[in-house]
């Protein structure tokens, strides 16, 4: 028998613990963080979770000599150390804060979870990637249609479609969302017909209500139909949806003022490209060691957040309207014969923050004071570059400065009443808002920060009005301020002066006016952040009723992030315009692979390949050499040369004339690893000397 005794768990069920138990029942699946004083405390199963994942000490919670409670906890102000980890490890996180002040309260302090982070709920720029969607997926499996709604929070970006299992199986590997959530009791059908690998939280049927769902989207959106988004008969669409914002409500995400519209996704406007694909040409991730050498990462020239998010978008959904395509092919060649332009656009794009994310903050009320200033910042930018816009003959970048919104209202408000340099990030710690906003601030100011100057100019009035050069003016925890006169001088005191005491040589006395200014000395700081933080949200406030306007010239600046961005990648690389129609042609002359031909060492030439097929004459291409000699690079570089066309770019060939298509296919050999130049064969050949050189070792 083993000498080591079992200790028995005896959870304690003392007053703090208790209220512990009752709020970490209502979130049993998510890691509670519970506000104990200035640190973050985890209890039970969650304290050992907790520790393991971010490295810190387990200890116990004792209660008597044989009860406990694991415990592991960090200070309250290390959060944002904290919380991403928790995420990144696919961890639900419910924040739990003290909802009254412990100094004002006796016995036990009222708490709740203010928030409830989600690998698909996430607000915090320290755990969001800056050019990557945070999309949370909503699946409704409907009797006809399967329904599918896709949220980036963070953002306000809001998207919803329906129909066949493979074809959301698509979306869902085009968007790639950080969690999907979907009905209670499918768990069998959503694995079947969208794997296993994704994060997924199921609620119950009831939350995909069709009807109440609509009603809900239509109070998010302050409208009486859904008519006007062209969404209106997605039945099993806006089921998702709706469940969308149960679930933000669920996780105490009320503050959705951002989220202002959504867009659907027609499978006829999209080039249909599936995860085998997305693999195989390697267009986020590429299948070897080397980072950054994904075709997303090697053609990305963007210069904002919001421009690389879209960017990412358009790569995993090429459009398939050769209208459309001219009209983006049209600025990008614009950008390229104009390298003035294009520099001055440039300038300013580098210039604007992520709007975005910014305005989802505004809406959420966490928006910091120097993310208000960065927002005032990009503004001003915007500005400069709406003009540009308009300075051209070009009819299309008319348009898009005709969409951007200067919102003067909003760009003076905060230059005016924030300070350029606010001396903190949080308004709680104040020296935030501008002198000059506020009478009583700014007097506020001048007391705390000038006092004792102010003493001193009252010590050196009152002195010469009444002929007492040894008046002066101290301080005591009794009295507060007051002024000392010496019994030689006591008959020169005025009439209005009030004797608090007297001592064996001088007389110590206060006025009407020490006593308003130990009021206003004492509370000053006090004072001062109350004022703040009021007119703060009142800015806040103000801002709240833009943000329509604001995510709209996000949008622009993105867009035109985007094609400046395909217009530097075509005048870096040699890059050509193609010549798209309706046709059933593709000829590409002299066509290069762009991640490999970026990848090669300096001096080094790539191999460029024509391919040309067509519905009459030439439907198949048979294409035959040895090992390593490019067959599996051609057939991708062919791919995504389609795909950087129908994305609105220009090509890396000599010329190419494309028929556009609806589909792109890859089943390309799944060991290849393109972008360090190796074929299926290489790499078997690179497997094979490793296990030779093994067996030589253990030999």
């Amino acid at each position: 028998m083993n000498a080591e005794k079992k200790i028995e768990k005896k959870y304690v069920e003392t007053p703090l613990m208790k209220q512990y138990y009752s709020i970490k029942a209502v979130h049993p699946d998510a890691i509670l963080l519970f506000r104990v004083g200035d640190f973050y405390e985890t209890f039970g199963e969650d304290a050992i979770k907790a520790s393991g994942i971010l490295g810190i000490t387990l200890t116990r919670r004792a209660n008597g000599s044989a009860t406990y409670v694991e415990l592991a906890g960090f200070p309250y102000h290390a959060i944002d150390t904290y919380l991403p980890k928790l995420v990144r490890a696919g961890e639900r996180v419910a924040i739990c804060e003290q909802l009254e002040d412990p100094k004002q309260v006796r016995g036990l302090v009222k708490r709740g979870v203010i928030e409830l982070v989600t690998p698909g709920v996430v607000l915090g720029d320290n755990i969001l990637a800056n050019k990557e969607n945070a999309f949370l997926a909503s699946v409704y499996f409907g009797r006809q249609t399967t329904g599918v709604a896709f949220l980036d929070i963070s953002t306000g970006e809001f998207y919803v479609a329906e129909g066949s299992e493979s074809y959301i199986d698509k979306l869902i590997s085009n968007l790639a969302p950080k969690e999907v959530i979907y009905q209670r009791g499918y768990e069998d059908r959503f694995s079947d017909a969208f794997g296993s690998k994704l994060y997924t939280y199921r609620l119950d049927e009831w939350v995909f209500s069709e009807e109440v769902n609509r009603e809900k989207l239509c109070k998010q959106f302050g409208t009486r139909s859904l008519k006007g988004f062209g969404v209106d008969h997605f039945t099993s669409g806006l089921s998702a949806a709706g469940a969308i914002l149960y679930y933000l409500e669920f996780t105490e995400h009320r503050d959705i003022a951002h989220i202002t519209s959504i867009s659907r996704i027609d499978q006829e406007d999209y080039v249909w490209v599936d995860k085998f694909t997305i693999r195989n040409l390697e267009l986020f991730s590429s299948n070897g060691a080397r980072e950054k050498c994904s075709f997303a990462d090697v053609i990305d020239r963007t210069l904002t957040p919001m421009g690389g998010r879209l960017l990412k978008r358009w790569i995993a959904m090429p459009i398939k309207d050769p209208v459309k395509i001219g009209e983006r092919l049209d600025v990008v060649d614009k950008f390229v014969r104009d390298a003035d332009l294009a520099d001055v656009v440039r300038e300013q794009v580098a210039l604007v923050g992520d709007m975005e994310r910014i305005a989802s903050r505004i809406a959420a009320a966490r928006v910091t004071p120097r993310e208000l200033v960065q927002l005032k910042n990009s503004l001003f930018a915007v500005e400069l570059l709406k003009a540009a816009l308009e300075s051209t003959d070009d009819a299309q970048l008319h348009a898009l400065a005709g969409q951007i919104d200067l919102l003067e209202g909003v760009r003076d408000r905060i230059a005016r009443e924030i300070y350029p340099d606010p001396l903190n990030n949080q308004i709680q710690k104040g020296g935030v808002i501008a002198d000059g906003v506020d009478p009583e601030l700014d007097d506020l100011r001048r007391i705390a920060l000038h006092g004792k100057d102010y003493l001193a100019r009252i010590q050196q009035r009152e002195s010469e009005a009444t002929g007492i050069p040894s008046l002066k003016i101290s301080y005591n925890n009794v009295f507060g301020y007051y002024i000392e006169v010496r019994n030689a001088h006591k008959e020169k005191v005025p009439e209005t002066w009030i004797r608090k005491q007297t001592l064996a040589n001088a007389e110590r006395y206060i006025t009407e006016e020490l006593k308003e200014y130990e009021e206003k000395i004492l509370g000053a700081e006090e004072k001062m952040l109350v004022i703040e933080q009021r007119i703060y949200a009142d800015i806040i406030d103000h801002i709240s009723r833009s943000l329509s306007h604001l995510l709209r010239d996000a949008a622009v600046v993105a867009r035109i992030d985007c094609l400046q961005s395909f217009a530097r990648l075509a005048c870096e690389r040699r890059y050509v315009r193609p010549v798209l129609d309706d046709g059933k042609l593709i000829d590409i002359r002299q066509g290069r692979h762009p991640v490999i031909e970026t990848l090669l060492p300096v001096g080094e030439e790539y191999v460029p390949n024509d391919v040309m097929l067509d519905d009459k004459e030439q439907q198949i291409m048979m294409i035959t050499g040895p090992n390593m000699s490019g067959k599996s690079a051609l057939l991708r570089q062919t791919a995504l040369i389609i795909l950087m066309a129908q994305m609105g770019s220009f090509v890396p060939a000599k010329s190419a004339h494309i028929g556009v298509v609806d589909k792109i296919f890859t089943r390309v050999g799944a060991s290849d690893n393109i972008s360090q130049g190796e074929s299926t064969f290489m790499v078997e050949m690179l497997e094979s000397e490793i296990g030779r050189a093994s067996c030589r070792e253990r030999v």
